[in-house]
């Protein structure tokens, strides 16, 4: 297993930084939305009684609205989606109590484009307009490790010291003190390049917005394993060896990107004037 996890992300990284450093933002654009569009098949999946045209058609209403999106850019949207995952949280934290209410079609399928739209869309502003001072491709990748750096920590502060379960009926592996350690690791690096002198913020400013973000990362992939749970499945697919689906490697991002977007606007840092 780790053979082919390693593998994979070999074979993976260079397609991806090519992509974030060598595409323009029609073309990055188009191949981010390709990813996300497999996640949105894989999402199809979990909706539950769709046949596999029906899951066509709903990665076609996606590809619509992903479109519709790059086409209109709503600013506005990175503003009040976390007003949704605060409904997410709530969702995570009554499990399973009300799955009957929000694990149906009828709310999966716009729950599914309000996951993976704006996070695409936050991807994709990002490598273009670029945020604290940085050009795109690098403020793209510098909001990702805030993300990677809070999934390490809680890996390794969740094996050291892991003894309170944060969501047992959710994700019984992850623990308060694994959340703790995960949040202190990114803000610690966070914090790390604002003293080299590259970004262009605030430095108060900028550990809540990375905080925020790491929080919301985190409710991301609660919230997919709430899902993922209920439909009775370990991984979202398989389109990826070793790693399972591409929910399962971005269902963090979905969460985190949106709210950073968010983060930068309400405390007026470069980037969140969108």
């Amino acid at each position: 297993m780790l053979k082919l996890r390693v593998i994979t992300a070999l074979v993976l990284l260079p397609v991806v930084l090519g992509a974030v450093f060598g595409l323009e933002r029609l073309p990055f654009a188009v191949v981010a939305g390709a990813f996300f569009l497999v996640g949105g098949w894989e999402w199809a999946g979990m909706i539950g009684r769709l046949s596999p045209p029906g899951r066509l058609l709903w990665c076609l209403s996606l590809a619509v609205l992903m479109a519709a999106a790059e086409l209109f850019r709503p600013a506005w949207l990175f503003t009040l989606l976390p007003l949704w995952w605060l409904l997410a949280l709530a969702a995570v934290l009554g499990y399973p109590r009300n799955a009957r209410y929000w694990f149906r079609p009828a709310v999966m399928v716009p729950v599914g484009w309000l996951v993976l739209v704006p996070s695409w869309m936050a991807v994709v502003e990002l490598q273009d307009h670029g945020a604290l001072g940085l050009a795109g491709p690098w403020a793209l990748l510098f909001i990702l490790v805030w993300v990677w750096a809070a999934d390490t920590g809680a890996y390794f502060a969740g094996r050291a010291l892991g003894r309170h379960k944060l969501a047992p009926r959710v994700s019984p592996g992850k623990t308060v003190e694994g959340l703790v350690g995960g949040v202190l690791l990114a803000l610690l690096v966070v914090a790390a390049v604002f003293y080299t002198g590259w970004l262009e913020a605030r430095l108060p400013a900028l550990m809540l917005a990375a905080l925020l973000t790491v929080l919301a990362s985190v409710l991301g992939d609660l919230f997919e394993s709430m899902v993922k749970r209920e439909r009775g499945i370990k991984d979202s697919g398989t389109v990826l060896p070793g790693h399972g689906g591409m929910l399962d490697r971005i269902d963090s991002v979905t969460a985190a990107l949106p709210v950073a977007l968010a983060g930068l606007n309400w405390f007026g840092l470069p980037g969140g004037q969108l």
